[in-house]
């Protein structure tokens, strides 16, 4: 099968990374469904020779996998919530926002950013598609529109009135099918001297670090600064500025206004592009190694979780993680290695992971359970976690993270 980029429309050769085939990561099961067949799909990765963009093929569409009750949300984490806050403090005094200022922010989850805006007294909108987390920022005082956001919606905000001074999208740039589609649409919405900032992880962190556990279906883009560039300019936008976070293993946050605003360009720009291009991103050798990485990272977790089982140590997992789901299904975890898995979300508790059919409990089964080791699946918050659970290290547990190398503390 000859597979199109979703930017260039080159033609994409073979997979460089084939994760064999999974549920969509964010698909957590209730108990009746497990009586039903469930649905994977392949799970691999091309990237394009023209534009140089990472991204899966097209099987699963972006409405079977952000449902109205997609499960995901991003108040769960305080470091997280951290984070926006602090990035709203910024780009409030940088950009010199107020009363009179339009904030949008683009996959507003369940209001973990824009709750910042609404205390600040700052008009703000947020877009949305699925209700649960919709609902979740409405009752914050959050407006949303709960649908897909493209090039048809940026013009009509535009036509309505209500063009951004700022837009501000949060790992959803990784996850449009049309992703030209969709810088269009922040084109459109935006006022002439605008500003647009999206946070991504970084695909140089993934390439170095064989953080092959972030790709999932959700995720139809991995993304570098070169790429990115391309793609603004196609949609008449232009970098002027980025800064590298170390967010989900390692992310980039970029700042695009209209091709035409007066934004001068920060050293920060060329300065990541020639690091991206001295690693190789812009050429097939560095991508041809990650399935053999991929594939010794998966075994070794077999490995290491089949040795407690024959010494009679118990383990359990936290993080009920898209990327841990990609992980699990990979390796081919299941119940008889890794009985449960707690997480923080109310809305995933009591349901069961995709594919593997790990069960997912409250954090206080960890301490009901006190198990030997706690595998952390979200590797990128594992200091986070270990501070919840200090309590459980000071009476003897191990914990333990897969990616990017398997770590026991």
């Amino acid at each position: 099968m000859t597979h199109i980029c979703r930017h260039c429309r080159a033609a994409l050769s073979r997979p460089f990374l084939d994760l064999g085939f999974s549920p969509p990561s964010n698909d957590y099961l209730t108990a009746e469904d497990l009586k039903r067949p469930e649905i994977t799909y392949p799970l691999r990765l091309h990237v394009c020779p023209s534009c140089w963009l990472v991204q899966t093929e097209d099987y699963a569409r972006a409405d079977e996998i952000f449902r109205a009750d997609y499960a995901y949300f991003s108040s769960t984490s305080q470091g997280w919530l951290n984070h926006a806050a602090r990035y709203a403090a910024m780009v409030t005094d940088r950009f010199s926002l107020g009363s009179d200022s339009f904030v949008i922010e683009v996959a507003s989850n369940d209001g973990y950013l824009l709750r910042n805006f609404v205390t600040a007294g700052i008009p703000c909108l947020g877009i949305e598609p699925t209700d649960a987390t919709a609902s979740a920022a409405e009752a914050l005082g959050i407006p949303v529109e709960r649908e897909f956001f493209g090039a048809e919606m940026g013009r009509r905000l535009a036509a309505d009135g209500r063009s951004a001074d700022l837009i501000a999208g949060n790992n959803v740039f990784a996850h449009v099918p049309d992703i030209l589609d969709f810088a269009n649409g922040l084109a459109a919405a935006l006022k002439p001297e605008g500003v647009v900032t999206l946070e991504f992880p970084h695909l140089l962190r993934l390439m170095e670090q064989a953080q092959f556990d972030t790709v999932y279906h959700e995720h139809f883009s991995y993304l570098s600064l070169c790429a990115t560039a391309r793609i603004f300019a196609a949609a008449g936008l232009r970098l002027f500025d980025v800064e590298e976070l170390p967010t989900h293993g390692g992310s980039l946050r970029v700042y695009g206004c209209r091709s035409g605003a007066r934004h001068p360009e920060a050293p920060a720009v060329a300065a990541v592009i020639a690091i991206e291009r001295e690693f190789g991103l812009e050429t097939e050798a560095p991508y041809a190694a990650l399935q053999d990485r991929a594939e010794a990272t998966a075994c070794r977790l077999t490995e290491f979780l089949l040795d407690l089982r024959r010494q009679g140590q118990t383990v359990a997992g936290y993080g009920a993680a898209a990327k841990g789901n990609t992980l699990l299904n990979f390796a081919g975890v299941r119940p008889h290695l890794l009985p449960f898995v707690c997480d923080a979300a109310p809305a995933k508790q009591g349901r069961f992971l995709p594919g593997s059919h790990i069960p997912i409990r409250p954090p206080a089964a960890l301490r009901d359970a006190r198990p030997d080791v706690v595998l952390i699946l979200p590797w990128n918050i594992a200091d986070e976690v270990r501070e919840q659970l200090s309590d459980l290290a000071a009476a003897g547990t191990r914990f333990a993270t897969a990616v990017p190398e398997l770590r026991v503390i």
